[in-house]
């Protein structure tokens, strides 16, 4: 599962029992969905370079929070219903491009000592190549012949 970002600008008249209700909201959903949250970090109270624009005013301060998460690809749909939630300004769901995982991890020798553990499989061998040579001496190649060629025969 791929790591995200999701940062929240919320009012800034919104109490902190309202605010961490949607986080462990959001931290729900990503729960149910097999995902993790693994770090949350509020930002306090932030000014704005520009004023937001909402049915009740216009915000030029705002309560910024980032929820770091391990969750699926769909996650992004799942998270579509912030959009009708009043208490947010903005939310944006940021992933992680170079995150690595796995054996990406290990350096070479520890990449060689963990494959080595696993035997090696048959579609590697090389004589399993000279099985699926065809028996018919035929290539075929007599229907994918150009038009000029086929009329000099004729």
């Amino acid at each position: 599962m791929p790591l995200y970002d999701c940062v929240l600008l919320l009012k800034p008249h919104v109490k902190k029992e309202a605010l961490m209700d949607m986080v462990a909201r959001i931290g729900r959903d990503v729960y149910k969905k097999n995902g993790v949250v693994t770090e949350v970090k509020s930002f306090g109270t932030v000014q704005l370079g520009y004023g937001i624009k909402k049915l009740d005013g216009r915000f030029f301060q705002g309560q910024m929070m980032q929820l770091t998460m391990m969750a699926s690809p769909m996650m992004n749909k799942e998270l579509h219903y912030l959009n009708r939630e009043d208490r947010l300004l903005r939310w944006l769901l940021v992933k992680h491009r170079d995150t690595k995982y796995g054996l990406e991890f290990l350096t070479e020798e520890d990449e060689k000592r963990e494959l080595s553990r696993f035997p090696r499989s048959s579609i590697f061998d090389d004589e399993d190549a000279d099985k699926d040579v065809d028996d018919d001496e035929d290539d075929g190649d007599d229907e994918y012949e150009v038009d000029g060629e086929e009329r000099k025969e004729q």
